[in-house]
């Protein structure tokens, strides 16, 4: 079974879209955008989120210890790190028991060797293009998630092509905007039926 994480989650509609349809992770993005939740907002969510959801904080050069807080207060329990974090911070968000999900933009950057407990590629920054998924070679340990332009008609060419271990999708997932129960319940029946 191929795990999905359903990523800008902003508002208690999307949360009650999240428990309905149960994908295996759901993220909050502390990164500036659209999909953009303050500490507080992220809260109040996870409160409501159903607790066999884990909880990802999306977070770009953010000080580890905000990061390490937010764990501490129950609102994240995997922290994903965009920007110039360093294998140090990746070993000190470890050692406060977050598991780290580290990125890297294949048309950008060599996915290198990382500690992180989990390895993404993504096209980059919520471009919503997805990755050349036919030249993509990725050969680390860790589990794999698939990221960038993903949607229902092309989440299940992604896993036959890639066979990533999850996949990461937000805007895909959306209509005018804010997630769909449709939508989202299709990409989760895709990624869960493989």
């Amino acid at each position: 079974m191929t795990k999905i994480k359903i990523c800008g989650l902003t508002n208690p509609t999307e949360i009650e879209i999240i428990n309905q349809v149960h994908p295996d992770l759901a993220g909050f993005v502390f990164a500036g955008g659209r999909h953009q939740v303050t500490s507080k907002q992220a809260q109040q969510l996870r409160i409501q989120l159903d607790s066999q959801i884990k909880a990802v904080g999306v977070f770009v050069d953010t000080p580890i210890d905000e990061i390490i807080q937010l764990a501490n207060d129950g609102v994240i329990q995997v922290a994903q790190l965009h920007g110039d974090q360093t294998e140090d911070d990746v070993q000190a968000l470890q050692n406060a028991g977050i598991p780290v999900i580290r990125v890297f933009k294949p048309s950008r950057q060599s996915v290198t060797t990382t500690n992180a407990d989990y390895v993404m590629v993504d096209s980059g920054n919520g471009s919503g293009q997805p990755l050349d998924w036919q030249s993509l070679q990725i050969q680390v340990k860790q589990p794999i998630i698939l990221a960038g332009g993903l949607n229902p008609n092309n989440a299940q060419r992604a896993i036959d092509t890639v066979a990533p271990d999850y996949l990461d999708v937000s805007s895909g997932v959306e209509a005018a905007g804010k997630k769909s129960y449709e939508l989202v319940n299709k990409m989760v029946t895709i990624a869960h039926s493989n």
